[in-house]
């Protein structure tokens, strides 16, 4: 994987802020992986696509994610670390074929949703529908008494299970988190979304980035590809130089 530049990583988050979630962690891992194509990264389950996540992060940012969660209960803002090592899920080998589900009459096959499946559902603005649409685009056959049938013609309830049937296929795509407030002791689960999480951490580094390059171009005249091409050492003493 190869490490982004600062005026790379500047030009996706500028694409970026007008794209969805899933677009831009494909974009981010296009870019970090130039010798994979872009369809070859789309057609990575999600599980897998987090975890090269977690790497790029890694190179990025470090092993040490700072968390902040609010207590459903108090109100009560709770920070906490983790590490990308303990984030990490051992996949099962991926099957050759997808196993059948069976219920009653019902018998039906899906598989893990991927990155592109997320890209075609972004366009829904109502979370119903995007869960509809992901689930429509993985089931890849279902059958009662034998005969195919239609998506609308499967029962609630079979739904549910075909659905947590594909996450547990691919349980890196599921980071389930116990979080206890201390102020409290309330206990809660929360999920952890690797690319939701590395997005806030680029535009955060991207805003600080900003401010940094107008600093230094008000004070000397510097051109902001100039500016990038400082080492962080160098752009730092220039900082405290120009403020001092």
């Amino acid at each position: 994987m190869r490490a982004l530049c600062e005026s790379t990583l500047l030009e996706l988050w500028e694409r970026g802020l007008s794209q969805g979630p899933a677009t831009r962690a494909l974009a981010l891992l296009s870019a970090a992986t130039p010798e994979t194509s872009f369809d070859a990264l789309a057609s990575l389950s999600i599980g897998r696509r987090d975890a090269e996540l977690l790497s790029l992060r890694e190179s990025m940012f470090g092993s040490r994610l700072d968390c902040v969660a609010q207590c459903p209960q108090c109100g009560e803002g709770v920070e906490f670390f983790l590490g990308v090592a303990d984030l990490r899920v051992d996949a099962p080998a991926p099957a050759r074929e997808a196993a059948p589900l069976t219920h009653e009459a019902y018998r039906l096959w899906v598989r893990p949703p991927n990155g592109l499946d997320l890209m075609e559902i972004e366009k829904f603005p109502d979370a119903a529908r995007r869960r509809c649409a992901l689930f429509e685009r993985c089931l890849l056959a279902a059958q009662c008494d034998g005969q195919d049938i239609g998506i609308e013609q499967l029962p609630a309830s079979l739904v549910d299970a075909a659905e947590i049937a594909m996450a547990e296929a691919d349980p890196q795509a599921d980071i389930a988190l116990q979080i206890a407030c201390p102020a409290c002791a309330h206990h809660w689960p929360a999920i952890l979304d690797i690319a939701s999480y590395l997005w806030c951490e680029i535009h955060a580094w991207a805003t600080r980035m900003l401010r940094e390059i107008h600093v230094l171009a008000s004070a000397y005249g510097w051109r902001e590809q100039d500016i990038l091409a400082l080492s962080a050492a160098r752009r730092r003493i220039y900082l405290e130089l120009a403020s001092g």
